[in-house]
């Protein structure tokens, strides 16, 4: 496969080279998404480090989504730039951008899983449409990935209206590395999941970050998977990005709905990862995350 042409940095499961700098892998500048009159996106900046968790968080129906999908063109941009590995994906042959996409997976709300095949085979989807690839060799290929994601193997062979809601989103991730991808797109991956199998989703996109080297671009409402397995968080708003950076960065912004948002009821009972207790002391919350604990 065709490498990009400027030199990248070597770099370590942190994002970070030898000389401290970061390898942006997704660049976003200057976009702007409408649909008729109704701007969603309006000339929104965004970079995504190689090797991080960034969490993507807003309000219902800032544009969440609507920003994934324009980056994945299933939806049209009026203006803007997108860099993916280096490279304006605008500019680039058609063979250049068929080599891209096959480093980028998706996990869509939902699931989204193809109702008529079984998981093995909605696994094998991508590989059918960018592989050439013997049948034994892609049942071999969807088994591993389907153990990746903790699957049991009887998996292979049950259609979606037989998994439960924690299976499908398995499914659906392993969908999402059928082709080893550099950077996977999780939209709100955790939704509709109970409190363990949520957490135990969040264990398992940080295990796979960790060994397989992947950048992980997470639109979520989920306070919990922000506070325990996001490197960095970027915040939308107004829109375009209020404010990007680690969860003391959103602590400490001064903006109504980010201050409520991180420091409110909800978010005082979540312990932060770093300390055990609970976020903004000053407000109750070590209190709150104390009393959560002994409840347990």
């Amino acid at each position: 496969m065709n490498q990009p042409d400027q030199d990248l940095p070597d770099e370590n499961a942190t994002g970070e080279d030898p000389n401290g700098k970061r390898e942006v892998i997704l660049s976003v500048r200057d976009i702007c998404v409408a649909f008729g009159d109704n701007t969603v996106l309006d000339h929104l900046d965004l970079d995504v480090y190689r090797g991080e968790i960034l969490g993507f968080v807003g309000g219902s129906g800032t544009g969440k989504s609507v920003l994934m999908r324009a980056i994945l063109r299933l939806i049209p941009r009026q203006n803007g730039v997108i860099r993916i590995l280096g490279e304006d994906y605008d500019q680039v042959d058609e063979a250049r951008k068929f080599e891209l996409d096959m480093r980028l997976g998706v996990l869509f709300q939902q699931g989204a899983l193809f109702s008529a095949l079984t998981v093995r085979e909605n696994i094998q989807v991508p590989m059918r449409e960018y592989l050439d690839l013997p049948q034994t060799l892609m049942d071999e290929l969807a088994e591993l990935k389907i153990e990746m994601v903790g699957l049991a193997p009887d998996a292979a062979d049950k259609y979606p209206s037989e998994l439960s809601g924690g299976m499908i989103k398995r499914a659906a991730l392993a969908r999402a590395l059928a082709l080893d991808p550099d950077l996977v797109f999780l939209d709100e991956p955790t939704s509709g999941l109970d409190p363990i199998g949520a957490a135990e989703f969040d264990q398992l996109i940080a295990r796979l970050r960790d060994t397989l080297g992947l950048t992980v671009y997470m639109v979520t409402h989920d306070l919990d998977s922000l506070f325990s397995v996001c490197d960095r968080i970027a915040v939308l708003g107004e829109k375009h990005v209020l404010v990007e950076g680690t969860i003391d960065d959103m602590l400490s912004f001064d903006d109504p709905w980010v201050q409520s948002y991180f420091k409110g009821e909800r978010a005082r009972m979540i312990p932060d990862r770093r300390t055990g207790r609970g976020v903004n002391p000053d407000q109750g919350g070590t209190q709150a995350a104390n009393q959560k604990s002994e409840a347990i």
